[in-house]
């Protein structure tokens, strides 16, 4: 499972739940950009960055590191990284690293070196079996580390807790196709038509609140295309329909571009 693929999916998608995860407002997201930066001198990629759009100088920018297998070189990598990067585009802004463990028996700690630094306020360990009662974004993320047994019983948890909580149909409907997404990554020997009959979801994306939520996405597409041309609009909204994991099928019913075409752009993401 390509987990560092689906947390920043998600939180590209959905970047209020990288700042309820670390127990900020879900607010603190209206005033960041999640991107990735290249560090030249070494052909180094920070792959999370969380950017602040404010000149506010209190307002930290934040390196995210998703670390689901064990790496005893990580924190030389991600130090080294994060040091480069100061170094190159000095920015007015404090640095927050937080590294996302799925438990505390995966870290490496590297405490010889490291030891003082991981103490610091600037360094943040999110341990997600740890995490106690938490809200509809959380649970999603915690979605990722559940067994093969208890994702789908969690995911339909989640999926009703969405259409409680979630008036906007169109950031429902996103974050039911992620929900969805994680399952197929966990599941990988069903299809996915069993996983939508398993979570519910086939009479769900019959229902009209869903379709005007389809609707909706071809309307933005649209839009776009009025502005830069529709050629580049429509790769652009194909391109984050695949980032929140939409079924290939659907990215190309919604945007009228062939499978090849939808196929050409994941390896893009995938690669980049």
């Amino acid at each position: 499972m390509k987990t560092d693929t689906i947390f920043y999916s998600l939180f590209q998608a959905f970047p209020s739940i990288f700042f309820e995860l670390i127990n900020n407002s879900p607010t603190e997201a209206d005033v960041y950009e999640f991107t990735s930066r290249e560090v030249k001198q070494l052909a180094f990629r920070l792959d999370g960055l969380f950017l602040p759009t404010t000149k506010d100088p209190t307002k930290p920018f934040y390196v995210v590191e998703v670390q689901f297998q064990p790496d005893d070189d990580l924190y030389y990598r991600l130090f080294a990284e994060i040091c480069l990067y100061l170094r190159q585009y000095k920015p007015v802004h404090p640095c927050q690293a937080v590294i996302i463990y799925p438990s505390r028996t995966i870290e490496r700690e590297e405490n010889l070196q490291f030891g003082e630094i991981l103490q610091l306020d600037r360094v943040k360990r999110i341990y997600l079996d740890e995490l106690g009662e938490s809200s509809l974004g959380v649970g999603v993320v915690k979605l990722v580390i559940e067994t093969e047994e208890t994702a789908p019983i969690l995911a339909k948890q989640l999926i009703a807790q969405a259409n409680q909580q979630l008036n906007n149909a169109k950031i429902k409907q996103d974050l039911i196709n992620l929900i969805e997404t994680i399952i197929v990554y966990k599941l990988p020997q069903k299809s996915r038509e069993e996983i939508e009959a398993m979570l519910g979801l086939s009479e769900l994306k019959q229902t009209r609140v869903y379709q005007e939520a389809l609707e909706e996405g071809k309307a933005e597409g649209k839009a776009e295309g009025k502005a830069e041309g529709k050629a580049e609009a429509t790769r652009k909204f194909a391109l984050k329909l695949l980032r929140i994991g939409m079924n290939l099928q659907q990215i190309a019913e919604i945007t009228e571009l062939s499978l090849e075409q939808i196929k050409t752009l994941q390896k893009e993401i995938q690669e980049s």
